[in-house]
């Protein structure tokens, strides 16, 4: 779930001079790494612990902060936020010793006798950049695995969701070893310090345009980096759907966050015979979720800023408003919006959305989806509603994605044993349960071998003798 491609808490020169605080600040953390505390497996299980105790301690804080932000009903930030971090690490602790342990695999036979095996080990001192939109799980479902794999921290939170931002920092260091974590506030400047220094992995969720600078930063001393990037995800509904069951799970994927949720539907594709029920069918979903007026509605979101409001009021021209509508940039509210016959060369249809905006893009023919699909950069999610499987497989063979979900929307953030990340345009990397352990861990080669039968095939001078037992050792 990222951060749409407006992003101004970023930076957009990388030329400002480093940050002395922040150089400080990750010395500090790869000397606490380097004593090898973080490896032990009780600290590891001692902070994930510690953090989930945060968020049990501060639950009700942490709702009225999102509740500041985002205007977040009590349900949905339990929901979407803290208790998919109470999964995210409750799993963690059930299946981390497993994870941490080295897996044996066999040794070739001119290496005999020897013992091969896998060992992860910690990478050293991460950067976790977090998102506005869902500011406490974005910044804190990668800390999770992070933690998980034995690495030093620093987190940096989105200052345009500040009630949640000053929250973390608050809180953080009250219960997470302060020696190998941090919280570091701020924007362009603070932002900018911090990725002049060499880290061990940068983990960015965010648009496209500050994930390329944060690339180029990372380049510079080839630092790796997972990048949630969200992207344009095509919600495709068959004919033969189930209308009244897709509207309302569509609606929910939609319009959840007040649209600004990165994985949800960015736009539905499908036939003008299918958009004449659908249609009808989501309107309706709307009003039974929010009522007939969305404002006064308290589980209804708002738009974080008047920036982006009026970001989202540029669009409604791009087609025909068939539903909502309604903006007022000065409470940062847009309804929940239908369109049709919207302009395929327009912004509406070339940028992410990440807002309550939906357009319904009709097709002459339903077995063009895929083309229209495959035409654009990859998406970050893929939405089939279809009764058929024949229909949902050839789909989702012909169409990458970085994640798909068949009759349903979002629902797949709930599998902790799935990975989440893009491709291409979307994303780099992914992370969730063991898939995040992997990320932010070095899978070390090891093979221990004894001082005895060293095999002299292998030393010069070579022979054909010696050629010919190498020959028959590879049969």
């Amino acid at each position: 779930m990222n951060v749409s491609p407006v992003e101004p808490q970023m930076l957009s020169d990388l030329s400002v001079a480093s940050d002395r605080g922040s150089a400080a600040l990750v010395a500090g953390l790869k000397a606490y790494f380097r004593s090898g505390s973080t490896a032990e497996l009780a600290w590891r299980r001692r902070q994930l612990i510690q953090l989930r105790k945060m968020l049990t301690e501060n639950e009700a804080r942490f709702i009225q902060a999102l509740r500041e932000d985002l205007h977040k009903a009590p349900q949905e930030s339990y929901l979407t936020e803290i208790s998919f971090l109470y999964n995210d690490i409750d799993h963690t602790l059930k299946h981390l010793k497993k994870w941490v342990r080295p897996r044996k695999v066999s040794s070739p036979l001119l290496a005999q006798p020897a013992k091969s095996y896998i060992k992860p080990e910690p990478l050293g001192v991460v950067l976790i950049i977090g998102a506005w939109n869902y500011p406490l799980q974005l910044l804190l479902s990668p800390l999770v695995p992070v933690i998980a794999a034995g690495n030093c921290a620093v987190v940096k939170p989105s200052e345009l969701s500040p009630a949640v931002s000053h929250l973390i920092a608050e809180l953080l260091p009250r219960y997470l070893d302060n020696d190998a974590f941090a919280c570091v506030e701020g924007a362009v400047a603070e932002t900018t310090g911090l990725l002049e220094q060499r880290w061990d992995h940068i983990m960015y969720t965010g648009g496209g345009r500050v994930g390329k600078i944060i690339m180029s930063a990372a380049s510079k001393h080839l630092t790796p980096v997972t990048l949630e990037l969200g992207g344009k995800s095509p919600c495709i509904v068959a004919d033969d759907a189930d209308i009244e069951t897709a509207a309302r799970r569509i609606a929910w994927g939609k319009f959840t966050n007040a649209g600004q949720t990165c994985i949800a539907p960015d736009y539905v594709l499908c036939t003008r015979h299918t958009a004449d029920r659908l249609v009808p069918a989501i309107s309706k979903a709307v009003q039974q979720m929010f009522g007939r007026n969305p404002r006064q509605s308290a589980d209804y979101g708002r738009i974080v800023n008047s920036q982006h409001t009026l970001r989202l009021a540029d669009l409604l021209g791009d087609g025909e408003v068939i539903f909502g509508g309604e903006v007022d940039a000065g409470e940062c509210y847009m309804a929940p919006t239908l369109m049709r016959c919207v302009n395929l060369d327009s912004p509406v249809m070339q940028e992410e959305i990440f807002g309550p905006l939906l357009p319904v893009v009709e097709l002459e023919e339903f077995g063009k989806v895929e083309e229209f699909v495959n035409e654009r950069e990859k998406p970050l999610a893929l939405y089939i509603f279809t009764r058929s499987d024949a229909i949902a497989d050839r789909i989702l063979s012909l169409c990458s994605s970085g994640n798909a979900c068949v009759n349903d929307c979002m629902m797949f953030m709930l599998a902790q044993d799935l990975p989440f990340g893009g491709v291409g345009a979307s994303g780099i990397g992914c992370y969730h349960g063991e898939h995040g352990f992997k990320t932010f861990s070095h899978y070390k080669a090891v093979m221990k071998r004894k001082n005895i039968l060293d095999v002299d095939l292998r030393y010069a001078p070579y022979t054909n003798r010696k050629y010919k037992w190498l020959k028959m050792l590879q049969r």
